[in-house]
């Protein structure tokens, strides 16, 4: 303040106009770059989102294009405009983005040696959107999970389970084991099992089943229905229906059969076999002396 009170006004005015020189000087050169920065972000964002929108409306389009290979091709559009645009942003700053991106580089494999682990899963996740054993939507057996695929993404599966219970598996566990799709195929083979007491009448019992199963509409015709006896046993006679139906009828088709079955051979007086135990009660045994 002393030094300030010494200066005459001429001196004073003079810093003044050097201060505003200095100061418009760098609200020219970098404000105008901050305005221009925050621009490209904007239209960065806004292309990138609307790239993402475009991949995913022609996916929906078109029929022979998978949902989950839409989802990745959007994403990686998406993330790959955004990169872009922030390198442009940093040497709009005068930073050298060779640099930039070989630093980026050295982190990135840093980065990918202290992540083998994780790296897997995104190699196999990659791995199931190009072979595609299942798609989203379809129920599958994978990873020691049984559920519907919700949605497949660069590390995880998202699973619900048949009791609505959402479970995420890292694709590393799915593409290493055994996976089971039970969509896939138009058609499924459900295996019925009837136990018949040995004073039953098997040949009716036979012609019983022959004739629910033909009636019901949502059992297949090709491949036929194959039914007979499949074993005797101790408790009784064993006969199988297997029925061929479209996957997601199977289970209606079970229940529906087993019920007619069991009221049919209720009304003819016929026995369902079952394994019965005997207990013989006796005086108590007195302890030894």
């Amino acid at each position: 303040m002393e030094e300030i009170t010494k200066l005459n006004p001429h001196q004073i005015e003079r810093h003044l106009l050097n201060t505003v020189d200095t100061m418009l000087a760098v609200i020219t050169t970098y404000g105008l770059r901050v305005i221009g920065a925050f621009i490209t972000l904007f239209l960065g964002w806004a292309i990138a989102n609307a790239v993402y929108r475009a991949i995913q409306r022609a996916g929906a389009r078109s029929k022979r294009i998978d949902q989950t290979i839409t989802i990745f091709a959007a994403s990686g559009a998406k993330y790959l405009i955004v990169a872009f645009t922030l390198i442009s942003v940093l040497g709009s700053f005068g930073i050298q983005t060779t640099s930039f991106v070989a630093v980026l580089g050295a982190a990135g494999l840093a980065i990918g040696l202290a992540l083998q682990g994780t790296l897997s899963h995104v190699a196999s996740g990659l791995l199931l959107v190009f072979f595609r054993p299942f798609r989203v939507g379809d129920a599958i057996e994978a990873g020691g999970v049984n559920g519907t695929v919700r949605s497949i993404t660069l590390f995880v599966t998202e699973i619900d389970t048949a009791d609505n219970v959402h479970v995420v598996v890292p694709n590393g566990l799915i593409w290493s084991g055994t996976m089971k799709n039970f969509t896939r195929n138009a058609t499924r083979r459900a295996e019925l099992k009837f136990l018949l007491s040995y004073v039953d009448d098997a040949a009716l019992a036979l012609k019983i089943v022959h004739e629910i199963v033909a009636r019901d509409e949502r059992v297949l015709e090709n491949p036929p229905p194959q039914i007979g006896l499949a074993s005797f046993a101790d408790t009784g006679i064993t006969i199988v229906a297997q029925i061929w139906a479209a996957p997601a009828h199977l289970q209606a088709v079970q229940f529906d059969l087993n019920r007619a079955v069991k009221d049919a051979f209720d009304k003819k007086g016929m026995t369902m076999s079952f394994v019965q135990r005997k207990a013989l009660l006796g005086a108590p045994i007195p302890p030894a002396v």
